[in-house]
This record gives structure tokens, sequence and C-alpha cells, in this order.
């Protein structure tokens, strides 16, 4: 029985969408639920400039088993960097990206067919430096001109790729069309047979499957797949197949089944719930701790250094020592802390700075036949800033009056609200996550007033916010 290799690369998709938006929050919960499928290979978006880009890779390669495969652009000199952003996950691996056809190798590479060469060599060479699983992408390879792309081959593998991935990204060849394109250039290239074969075709004729499957018929053993028909082999699409007739033709997949349907139904869910316009303004009113983090009293200062580095935070030594002093004492009390906790624990302990933002005042007008307001004043320097807004909700519309006050939107991470104590005059909690530069800044706020708690909240975590960037 012959196993076919699936490189997953639904979060890629995701991130490159126009059409959504994800939070840092949202697309760890996407890796999460790609994890859980057992995929072979899940690959990354490509890393950018972003600090946001390096942390989320660092998150997920802390919170997954399945190896993580970062793509490696043929003109991205940062190497080290990708590498140090993955390092750290489940046989991490590295993915040369070169275009190979005549328009793009000069549209995108700026470079002539010879330069090409000799930059894939220099960069395969230079990812090997750092990790030995490395592969080679050719992208656009059905519109590539077959010698060039022999050579492109062999020379990629000579340089240390042990994979090789063959794009159809037009899409219009017909399945045995397709497959024999395959067999040729394996035939071609002539490199070891210990060399991994995979594909990634474009479903632009809605025949990604069956071109795939004719593929592995000649000899190709592993498939781009994805959550999201487009760009890649349907995971739903490739399981179906692989259940009806795998058998007959020899061929199995890894795939956790049983786990399938109901992942990608959350995955399709997230993906057409988060469109650009509805997404610009994430609003979270609290949720279930569901991360499976429990840490108990016998955890030492590191244990818990490590689960507030994957919750997004990027605390100093002095900060997660004050954090650890003040986990021992509830830790102790109570026998075990969750995450949700320890994100309030953070929120009051570290990161404690100067208010440069007050609260002057707040009107929140709200009912089940207007639209929420609210008229927010705040002090800054002796100064009187005041921002009117109306949102979906008087919290929303709160936050939105903060931002139209300071003239910036901070990507909202998490919001949580919980009552405190018992009563009519309970005392209510609140916990905002703001995102910035790619870290998180927690804050933390106390009233009985949920509104009002929220609104301190807010400003708390903005302050932090505010004394870094100075």
């Amino acid at each position: 029985m012959k196993t076919i290799q699936l490189i997953d690369r639904t979060l890629r998709d995701a991130v490159e969408s126009r059409e959504t938006v994800l939070s840092f929050k949202e697309k760890l919960e996407m890796a999460r639920s790609l994890d859980r499928l057992k995929v072979d290979r899940i690959e990354l978006p490509p890393v950018g400039d972003s600090k946001a880009d390096q942390l989320f890779n660092k998150s997920v390669a802390a919170a997954l088993t399945t190896p993580l495969c970062a793509v490696v652009p043929i003109n991205d000199t940062r190497i080290e960097m990708i590498w140090d952003s993955i390092h750290t996950s489940r046989h991490p691996s590295l993915n040369v990206e070169v275009p190979c056809s005549p328009v793009q190798m000069e549209y995108a590479a700026h470079k002539k067919a010879p330069a090409l060469l000799e930059a894939i060599s220099a960069q395969v060479r230079a990812c090997r430096n750092y990790c030995e699983d490395v592969g080679f992408t050719a992208t656009d390879a059905t519109r590539a001109e077959r010698g060039f792309l022999a050579d492109a081959i062999r020379s990629a593998v000579e340089a240390g790729a042990g994979r090789v991935i063959l794009c159809d990204t037009a899409g219009v060849m017909l399945p045995d069309e397709f497959a024999a394109f395959a067999a040729s250039v394996m035939k071609d290239a002539a490199v070891s047979e210990s060399v991994h074969w995979a594909v990634q075709i474009n479903n632009a004729m809605h025949m990604t499957c069956a071109s795939a499957v004719a593929a592995i018929a000649k000899g190709i053993d592993g498939l781009i797949c994805s959550a999201f028909p487009g760009n890649a082999v349907s995971l739903d699409q490739i399981a179906d197949f692989v259940r009806l007739r795998g058998e007959d033709l020899n061929i199995a997949i890894g795939l956790r089944v049983t786990e399938l349907r109901r992942t990608l139904g959350q995955l399709q869910w997230l993906m057409s719930s988060h469109s650009t316009e509805s997404s610009t303004l994430p609003r979270s009113m609290g949720q279930e701790d569901n991360s499976g983090i429990s840490l108990t009293a016998s955890d030492d200062a590191a244990a818990v250094a490590k689960v507030v580095s994957q919750l997004g935070y990027d605390l100093s030594d002095e900060d997660n020592a004050r954090v650890y002093e003040a986990f021992r004492r509830v830790a102790v009390k109570k026998g075990f802390v969750t995450s949700l906790e320890l994100d309030a624990i953070v929120a009051s302990t570290a990161m404690q700075v100067p208010s440069t933002y007050r609260i002057e005042s707040y009107v929140i007008n709200s009912g089940n036949v207007i639209t929420a307001t609210a008229n927010i004043t705040l002090d800054r320097n002796g100064q009187q800033l005041r921002g009117v807004s109306v949102g979906d909700g008087p919290i929303d519309a709160a936050f939105l009056a903060i931002e139209q006050i300071i003239g910036h939107h901070y990507e909202l991470d998490d919001f949580q609200i919980q009552a405190v104590t018992e009563g009519r005059e309970a005392m209510g909690s609140a916990l905002v996550k703001l995102r910035a530069d790619g870290r998180v800044y927690a804050g933390n706020g106390i009233s009985t007033d949920i509104i009002g708690a929220a609104i301190r909240a807010y400003i708390s975590a903005l302050n932090k916010i505010i004394y870094e960037e100075v």
C-alpha cells in the first residue's frame, strides 16, 4: 500500500485571501484545528516584514505537533530569521519557492535563466546550513520551458533538496495531460530515487482530484491540499476518493478522516464569517477556556514562562518573575491555574506602567430599539480628548470611541468578562488583550459597571502599548 503524503496549505490560503481578515488568535485556532487532522505537513504563510508574522510562526511551532514547513522565496535573504521562527517545532523544514516560467522568473525573481539556476543552488545550500529537510517548489511549472525546469530541479537536488513540488498554477491541463507532464519531468530531471515528488494543482477546471490521482499513478507521492479548494487539492475530495477507491488502487493517506467534516465546517464558517468589512474590528464577548492548558503548584517558573509565551506575551525576565509569584499564590490556594486565569494574572501584574491616558468620563446609551452609542472623554497630560461613536453593542461603541480619540486601531486579540463577587452589587472584571507589532498587551479593569470595567481594561492595555512605543 502506497501512502500519499499530504502537505496542507490551508493557513497560507486563509492569510493570503483578499476577502477575509483573520486575527492572530483566529489564525492560531485554525492551525490547532489542522493539527488535529494529522496531515503530514503544514505549510505556513510566508514571513513578511511584520514582527507579528515571526511571532505567529513561533506560537504555532510551540502549540502544534504536526511538522511545519516555512516558505523561503528565491530572493529572500532572511533565511536565519525564517528558520528561527519555526526551529522549535517537530521536524521543521524549509521550502525554496521559485517561479519557473519565462514570464514569472523575470517578473517575480528578476533573473534570466542562467542566473536563476545559480540562485537556486545558492538558496538551497543556504537553507541546508540550517535544516536538513529542504524542499524545492517550481511555481508555474506547467508553463516553464522543459529543459530549464529539468535543470532547475537538478540544481536544487544537487544542492541538497530532498523534495520537489511541481505546480500547475494555471490549472488548465486535463488529468491525463498533467499526469504525462509529471512523468516527463521526473524522467527528464533524472534525479535520485530518494527524492520525494509532490504536485500542487489549481482548481480552475474543478479537476484537481482527478489530476492528482492520475499523477499518483505515474509516481507522484505527495499532494498539496487545502480546506479551501482553489489553489490545491481539496482535503475532503481526496479523503472521499481514497475511502471509495484507495484500496483498489493500493493507495492510502494518514489523514484523520473522523475529524475532517467537523474541522472543515469550522474552518469554512470562520472564513465565510470574516469578510474584510466585518472583521476590521473583531470583538469577542468572552469565551470558555478550551486550550487544554492547566498549570499546578508543582510547575516551576520556566514552565509558567513557556505557557505565558504560548499565550502570545513577550515579557521581560522581571515581569516573568512577577507573574510566577502571583501564579504561585493562586495555584497554592486552589490547586491549578487555567490559561484564562493566567491571562488575568499577566494583565494585573506584568508591565505595570504610568498612565498616559486616564478616564475622565463616559456616557453609554444602549437599548433594544436604539443603536448603541458611546461618548468618552480621556485625559492625556491635562488635555481633554473626546470621542463619540456608535457600535454593535455598548462595549463595541466604547472601544470605537477610544480608537477615535487615539487615532489608531489595535487588533483586539481577546476580551473576557466575569463576575468577581456575588449579589446585585457584584464587582465585574474585564480582561482586554490588544496586539501591537506582534506583541500582546493585556489590561485588567474592575468595576460594579461591567462596561466601565471593559473601558478601564482597554485603557490599561493601551497605556502599556504607549509606554513601549515612547
